[in-house]
């Protein structure tokens, strides 16, 4: 599997996440350690799930731990502070695509039972080939938690 636009989804997330303006979310959302949170959560996941297809079980997967409050809050909690967070995620998404380097045609082909929310509605509920569960993650969910992280950056005064 080729994850160079996801090590750039990557790459990109953390330069933003190393930002040091990164306040709340305005609207009662999840600020910058709950988004570092989710990512190490959904990229474990996934790469269990992928570990899974190429020991020849048939993982599924549910992000629906990767949401829940008490386990963002767990994991923030077992880090020093947000660097070690970024650090975690730096970590992880190299694991990740450490493992999709390595899967083959065979192993990226097999449907993998699905089921995603976001912001309380029903994604996805249905089978996808693990291909496009890794690329979903370049393609969407890394792209749009850089862009929640950006939007958490608090205005400097006299600047735009």
């Amino acid at each position: 599997m080729d994850t160079t636009a996801l090590r750039s989804a990557y790459g990109r997330l953390l330069d933003v996440a190393a930002m040091p303006d990164l306040g709340d979310a305005g609207d009662g959302g999840w600020n910058a350690d709950q988004i570092l949170a989710h990512l190490i959560s959904v990229d474990a996941a996934i790469a269990a799930v992928a570990l899974g297809v190429v020991s020849g079980s048939r993982p599924t997967f549910d992000n629906r731990i990767t949401l829940a409050t008490w386990n963002l809050d767990r994991i923030i909690a077992e880090h020093s502070g947000r660097a070690e967070l970024i650090d975690h995620v730096r970590s992880q998404a190299t694991v990740l695509c450490d493992i999709a380097d390595q899967l083959n045609g065979e192993a990226t082909s097999v449907p993998v039972p699905s089921l995603i929310l976001s912001n309380d509605a029903l994604v996805l509920d249905q089978p996808i080939p693990l291909a496009a569960l890794i690329d979903g993650l370049a393609e969407d969910h890394v792209p749009v938690h850089a862009q929640q992280l950006l939007d958490l950056r608090v205005p400097i005064l006299g600047h735009s």
